[in-house]
């Protein structure tokens, strides 16, 4: 189907994961559609209750963000149009690319046990990608994923998945989480940044739109 030639391009959001030691794209996954709502939380690193008073204005760093969203993933449009891969498959490559984000890859599995059985005394955890959160060119977020469900809700004859929700729990990781060297630390300051610059591009109040005359 086309459409009006004057019309803007729709962006996607998604999800981008780089190699942590050689910034390498390893994977891009757009959202075959944007969620209608996105639902964000701030959790204030303060003093705790019953600190020092001198303390109580201070912040002991970034607030730790959390984001949620449902994400749908549909083969219709593709089944219409007989995509061999789609006819086969479903929606599988689709869900598989969202869901091997939270697992270890099978290399590294195999060689932690290789390692295992050889007797070495201490296997260190396995690394993952740096995941980012790309919402907008204004808000690309270095996140760990903290919360993942599949809703399959359709299948074809063979039982291949067709159309699904996915719910995506995930929490930014700022500075007090990675380095400031580190590649996932440099977008988050930058993510921080871009927040400053939009807060100071709001309108400033006024006492009056307060009803008060001033602060004594």
């Amino acid at each position: 189907m086309s459409t009006f030639p004057g019309s803007p391009r729709l962006l996607k959001g998604g999800i981008v994961l780089i190699d942590p030691t050689s910034s390498a794209v390893v994977r891009i996954i757009a959202l075959q559609y944007n969620p209608d709502s996105l639902s964000r939380t701030l959790q204030i690193k303060a003093i705790s209750e019953g600190g020092d008073r001198s303390e109580a204005l201070r912040l002991k760093g970034a607030p730790v963000e959390t984001i949620k969203l449902d994400a749908e993933i549909d083969a219709t449009d593709r089944l219409e149009l007989a995509d061999a891969q789609t006819t086969q498959l479903g929606i599988f490559p689709q869900l598989a690319a969202l869901e091997t984000i939270v697992y270890p890859t099978s290399g590294q599995l195999l060689s932690n046990n290789s390692l295992a059985q050889a007797g070495t005394l201490e296997i260190a955890p396995m690394e993952a990608p740096l995941t980012l959160f790309v919402w907008s060119k204004n808000r690309i977020m270095p996140v760990r994923l903290t919360d993942f469900s599949i809703t399959e809700e359709a299948f074809d004859a063979a039982l291949n998945p067709i159309r699904a929700k996915v719910g995506l729990g995930m929490r930014v990781l700022s500075v007090d989480d990675l380095s400031f060297d580190h590649k996932g630390g440099n977008l988050f300051m930058s993510y921080l940044q871009q927040k400053e610059q939009f807060a100071q591009r709001n309108l400033a109040g006024t006492f009056g739109a307060l009803g008060i005359g001033g602060i004594s």
